[in-house]
């Protein structure tokens, strides 16, 4: 759930304290990696000593086995150090995911406001990514200081003026590193950003490629999106820019520091202060420190770039909930009666006073589609009402866990989705393999309160395919309702689709279900047959039909007209075609 403490700072945190045991070993055999990189040099300056210029082979084998096992030794070291690490880093960016997405289905909802899904899409991946990548920064410049504080003591006892360099020189190199990274995380966050909402108005512009081609809107849409990314471009470019500046200073500076500890060596050994395996011991150290130090700036762009992630990743998690409150489970039996009182939302309800009988089927007519979307995410419990009830027989909406509400009220948009998979897949519930947080289960079960609670699935499933003439869509199909329909149905017609979508929610069989608009890709004469169907599958079972469609309207036992966001008339589909104007305007014209 969100909260407004949440920051940046303690994603981060938990994100590494979660993957503490293996960032720790896999610093600790790091750094026996990094001690043994630091012996080398100390035992070639050694074997050069002894060995080469006393013409001692017996010493020399002995030195040449002792590499070997150091070789060795800092070889399995790093290996098995890195799959630590890595393996950490990937655990840490596949919880983090897990949250997201977690808030993002939460039943209160709020984390996709003001988002495209493109965008919560890229901060589920590549900004998680990133934060998971800190516990691998963290454990490689663990290495890298464990790398320059073991060349510091060996400089220090081959030459203090020169361990003296490395232990002072180094701490002054890592703060400027800092100092540098700081444009970096900016222009990181702000290339994260812009990135993002490409995502989210590419995958937009491609769910809704068929209505834009339908308009002849391409060239606007494709206008639209290269002007999105040629904005996400330029902040990319800003940030690799900085990191090119980040990157190429520090180098530069590493590489100016090593050069000073190359210089003062060559300055001892001409003085006699060295002799010539100390000489190539300090040079060999030098060259090592290459290393950690690269590493130091490596470091400080991937903290840099996660720091800018988690305070991404910080504004999803503490997103504040659409709605609050409610953790009653729905009594059991669901009788179905709804009733609203004062219900104003803002955008299109204006005091909405409205009574549905339990097991009727309730026709809803409006004047303005807003009304219709504002009273579905009502009854939806999307949003609260910001003033009135809404209840459900007798019980406030917003007393009951929203998760169990709404499987006791379904509502069934008319622009929900196909999940890519067969058409029996989409229709057919499939069971959880964790507990819903129903009691019983009974107000998730499909067959309650249909009388058939014995029958077998296919039975209920070849229902619900009649009722929306989704049988029909299948007996089309190559393979029948084995046929795959592809993303989001995108393989099916608009009409088929909304009978696919009706007999998935006819199919989940709900004490109460709301439907929207279900037919308005189909032709009237299947239409008719749609509402009879609807009509006969849910008798006894409250049902809410939103639209303007005489078909669908004609067989309610009630229908009410919603005129200037309130009730403006109530009765039969007959009764108000003969006697109220406005209705016949709206469902008629």
């Amino acid at each position: 759930m969100g909260s407004g403490e949440q920051s940046g700072r303690d994603v981060l945190t938990r994100s590494v304290r979660g993957q503490a045991r293996r960032v720790g070993l896999g610093a600790a055999l790091g750094c026996v990696h990094q001690l043994g990189e630091a012996v080398v040099p100390v035992l070639i300056g050694v074997v050069i000593d002894q060995a080469v210029a006393g013409q001692d082979a017996g010493r020399l084998l002995l030195w040449l086995a002792v590499l070997a096992v150091v070789y060795v030794t800092l070889s399995w070291s790093f290996r098995l150090g890195a799959r630590a690490g890595e393996r950490g880093a990937e655990e840490a960016a596949h919880t983090l995911r897990l949250a997201i997405v977690r808030r993002v289905l939460d039943a209160r909802g709020g984390a996709e406001d003001g988002r495209l899904p493109g965008e919560l899409a890229n901060v589920a991946t590549e900004d998680a990514k990133r934060v998971g990548a800190v516990n691998m920064a963290l454990m490689s410049g663990t290495w890298a200081v464990a790398g320059v504080t073991a060349s510091a003591v060996a400089l220090l006892l081959t030459s203090v003026p020169l361990g003296l360099i490395v232990l002072l020189g180094t701490p002054v190199l890592l703060w400027l590193g800092h100092l540098l990274s700081k444009p970096l995380e900016r222009r990181s966050e702000a290339e994260q950003d812009r990135a993002a909402h490409a995502s989210g108005v590419a995958a937009d512009l491609v769910a809704g490629l068929r209505v834009l081609k339908g308009l002849g809107a391409q060239r606007a849409a494709v206008e639209r999106y290269r002007g999105t990314s040629r904005l996400s471009l330029a902040a990319t470019l800003r940030a690799a820019r900085a990191e090119s500046w980040q990157t190429g200073l520090v180098l530069a500076l590493t590489g100016g520091f090593i050069a000073l500890i190359a210089l003062v060596g060559g300055r001892l050994a001409l003085d006699g202060s060295l002799s010539l395996g100390q000489l190539v011991s300090a040079v060999g150290l030098a060259l090592f420190l290459l290393g950690p130090l690269e590493t130091f700036a490596w470091v400080n762009a991937e903290l840099a770039q996660g720091r800018a992630s988690a305070a991404r990743i910080a504004q999803v998690l503490a997103a504040e909930p659409a709605v609050v409150g409610g953790d009653d489970p729905v009594p059991q039996p669901v009788r179905g009666a709804l009733r609203l009182r004062g219900v104003r939302l803002g955008d299109g309800t204006d005091g909405i006073d409205l009574d549905v009988a339990a097991g009727r089927l309730t026709g809803i007519a409006v004047t303005d589609p807003a009304c219709a979307e504002a009273l579905l995410r009502c009854l939806g419990r999307e949003r609260d009402p910001e003033s009135g009830t809404v209840e459900l027989d007798g019980v406030p909406l917003n007393r009951f866990d929203p998760a169990q509400l709404r499987a006791a009220v379904l509502v069934a948009a008319h622009d929900a989705v196909l999940f890519d998979g067969s058409l029996a897949d989409n229709v057919t519930p499939r069971a959880e393999p964790e507990d819903d947080g129903t009691p019983d289960g009974s107000a998730a079960e499909p067959s309650a309160g249909d009388g058939t609670g014995d029958a077998d699935a296919d039975v209920l499933t070849e229902r619900a395919m009649c009722a929306a003439h989704a049988d029909e869509v299948a007996r089309s199909l190559p393979h029948g309702t084995a046929t795959g329909v592809g993303e989001g149905g995108r393989s099916l017609s608009g009409g088929q689709r909304q009978r696919v979508l009706l007999a998935r929610a006819l199919r989940a069989g709900p004490p109460v279900l709301v439907v929207h608009d279900p037919t308005t890709a189909v032709d009237a004469l299947t239409e008719a047959r749609i509402a009879e169907g609807l009509r006969e599958i849910r008798r006894g079972r409250t049902t809410l039909v939103v639209t303007n469609s005489p078909a669908l309207l004609a067989v309610a036992d009630r229908v009410v007209l919603l005129d200037g966001g309130r009730v403006g008339a109530e009765g039969t589909h007959a009764e108000l075609v003969r006697a109220d104007a406005t209705y016949r305007t709206a469902v008629l014209a």
